[in-house]
């Protein structure tokens, strides 16, 4: 096979493979093993060690072993339901052979009277007799079975000897791969072959072995991958040349000096980045990045300021309604009444929809906010020239690129996110972009108080409340739940709100996943609007929005929730002058883990040193955003623990990018472990 058929091989339906049919593919797609590749990632967790023979007067009763037995004695019930059973012996004493629902034919076949068989599996006893219930090993040639065999986490309806023999074919007829990388990075993994690694994985001494080179080295593969991708997403969108936008610094920084608080150094880094681009021939596509309540919000602005001064229209699409709607309402307090602004809704009717778009066509708006709605097929601009997404962690690479595209050659395009992240994560999630970073909070904006409470203490909690109350201050509930759940000790949101409206009559209002978008946007607005004082909530009021008048946010069962998004939820209180309250309520019998997340929230206010804990203690893949965005988690490569890896990729791809180094060898590479379809025109 030349090298091309050697990883389409790999990436070959299941059915490929000697043994797997129909059943056992539908089986392993449930687990998203889609192919023969993926089947190389479900790694033994364990491994059995059958190679020691016993004999049956030595055996131990719950145990997994090995036994070379003589059949003696068939026993075929005639009642349904009974199982089949051998009788088998050696010199030291006898063993009964147990099978449910196996034929008798197929018994006889695999214990024929008389031959000396080799069995494995968990030993039993029943009056007085040793027995082997349904063995998982059975053959005359001892060979083929005394070895270590590994475990794995199996898919129900796959035994273990079934799932070995699968994986020891793949193993055994697995391609040799020409060599993608230079030779000064084989070197640090020992000179070792992607092929060679592969095996080394799966063998059962090796299992956990993380520091090993085979290990190292396919974990490198994986990121540097991904990196590839990256790049090369990064160059065709460089490729795209555009009018250069002519930024007014003097307007710009009118804009600056008429509002009621002081940029950070952050801030006017970002914005002096974001103007570069604009002002470049190259498309800018570029991640601001920013804790909450950093400012990112008064950036983005000014950036679509300078875009509609150098003569271009600029769409600002925020997640929700409210969002859009408070993004319009601060661009109308901060520009001049020379810039048209226009807000597309969805409550918005028919003919006021219409007149917006044919005025977006005519350029007639300057600036149009709204949802995801204003990138319609039906929306067209005469003159779009930035596109600004706000809380775009939903966005995966593929879903930027194709909004990159759809914003024409002169259109740059700044996406926004709230949730900071490790850098290592950042190079592989965002590295098809460039990236400005405000980690400065602005000097009005004060810490949050963070507390623990027992839930056990709620009577002190709602002492706390009244006198906020009173104070004529608003608070949020959060709860995990929507309903009770007998499975889970979680509090239920329904059940609190309920609760808290005997304590509070007329004061309290509920929000969660199920309420309907109209409903739940007429909930919020009557919040912001203060017509009521409590809003008890699941998690989905965790993106931006602003409740300067909300103070206080009491977070249940906050041992379940991961750092990240605990920080998230208390962002929705403190972007006012007042001072906030976060109160992490939990039950007792914490784990250690619970116990560090919640004294590492009440010691910090920095959402980039929590971020780097949460990963620390929960692992990448679980932090907020990624896992519900679909990002993929890696296979073998980690973040935290492969942080030199990443350094190493990063430092490969400069080589290569500043070398001009034709990538077309890299293409096995990127297609086995991304497949994605930005590189299909790779020579």
């Amino acid at each position: 096979m030349n090298n091309k058929s050697n990883y389409q091989y790999l990436l070959s339906d299941l059915t490929a493979l000697k043994g797997v049919g129909i059943k056992i593919t539908n089986l392993l797609k449930k687990k998203n093993i889609n192919n023969i590749f993926d089947l190389l990632w479900k790694l033994p967790k364990s491994s059995t060690d059958r190679s020691f023979s016993t004999k049956i007067v030595e055996l131990r009763i719950g145990v997994e072993q090995t036994v070379t037995i003589v059949p003696q004695k068939y026993s075929f019930p005639r009642i349904k339901n009974l199982p089949n059973k051998v009788l088998c012996k050696d010199e030291t004493g006898e063993i009964d052979c147990i099978f449910f629902n196996s034929y008798e034919g197929y018994v006889k076949k695999i214990l024929p009277i008389g031959k000396e068989i080799t069995v494995s599996g968990k030993i039993g006893y029943f009056r007085n007799r040793y027995q082997l219930t349904n063995p998982k090993y059975i053959s005359e040639d001892a060979s083929l079975i005394k070895q270590s065999h590994n475990t794995y986490s199996l898919t129900e309806g796959i035994s273990e000897k079934i799932y070995n023999k699968i994986i020891n074919q793949i193993i055994e007829n697995l391609p040799i791969l020409n060599e993608w990388h230079s030779k000064s990075i084989l070197k640090k993994f020992d000179n070792i072959s992607w092929n060679d690694s592969i095996k080394a994985l799966h063998k059962p001494d090796n299992i956990g072995a993380f520091k090993e080179n085979f290990y190292q080295r396919l974990a490198f593969d994986e990121i540097f991958s991904t990196f590839l991708v990256n790049s090369e997403i990064r160059k065709k969108i460089k490729k795209n040349k555009k009018l250069n936008k002519i930024i007014n610094i003097q307007k710009q920084n009118s804009i600056i000096k008429k509002l009621d608080f002081s940029l950070t150094n952050d801030q006017i880094k970002s914005l002096k980045e974001i103007n570069n681009d604009l002002s470049s021939s190259n498309k800018m596509f570029r991640l601001l990045q920013g804790d909450v309540g950093s400012g990112k919000t008064i950036v983005s602005l000014l950036a679509a300021y300078n875009s509609v001064n150098a003569g271009f229209q600029v769409a600002v699409m925020a997640p929700t309604e409210i969002l859009s709607r408070q993004h319009f309402a601060l661009a109308k307090k901060i520009f001049s009444k020379n810039l048209r602004l226009e807000l597309i809704s969805g409550k918005s009717i028919y003919k006021e929809k219409q007149v917006i778009l044919d005025n977006l066509c005519n350029h007639k708006i300057d600036i149009i906010f709204g949802t995801h709605a204003i990138f319609q097929k039906k929306v067209n601009f005469k003159k779009l020239g930035l596109i600004i997404i706000d809380e775009q962690h939903k966005f995966g690479v593929n879903q930027r690129k194709r909004l990159s595209d759809k914003g024409g050659v002169n259109c740059d395009v700044l996406l926004m996110t709230a949730t900071p992240i490790p850098r290592t994560l950042t190079m592989t999630v965002y590295g098809d972009m460039d990236l400005s970073i405000i980690r400065e909070k602005p000097q009005s904006r004060k810490p949050i108080k963070t507390y623990s409470k027992l839930e056990s203490k709620v009577d002190d909690v709602i002492q706390f409340i009244k006198k906020e109350i009173k104070l004529g201050n608003q608070i949020f509930w959060v709860c995990p739940l929507i309903d009770e759940s007998k499975k889970i000790d979680h509090s239920s949101a329904i059940k609190k709100f309920e609760f808290l409206k005997k304590k509070f009559p007329n004061k309290v209002s509920l929000l969660h996943g199920k309420t309907d978008t109209e409903k739940k946007e007429k909930i919020l607005n009557n919040f912001l609007n203060r017509k009521f004082d409590i809003l008890v909530s699941t998690t989905i009021i965790e993106v931006g929005i602003d409740f300067p008048n909300a103070n206080v946010i009491i977070i249940e069962n906050a041992n379940k929730f991961g750092l990240s998004q605990l920080h998230q939820l208390r962002g929705r209180v403190g972007r006012g002058d007042k001072d906030s309250t976060c109160i992490l309520m939990f039950k007792s019998n914490l784990s250690e883990n619970a116990k560090k997340r919640i004294n590492i929230l009440k010691q910090n206010n920095d959402g980039f040193i929590i971020s780097e804990e949460d990963m620390k203690i929960r692992g990448f893949g679980d932090i907020l955003g990624f896992k519900q965005s679909g990002i993929k988690n890696f296979k073998l490569a980690d973040p935290i623990h492969n942080s030199d890896l990443f350094l190493l990729a990063e430092k490969e791809m400069k080589r290569i990018e500043k070398s001009n180094e034709d990538i077309s060898k890299y293409k096995p590479l990127v297609k086995l472990y991304d497949r994605a379809d930005i590189i299909n025109d790779l020579a």
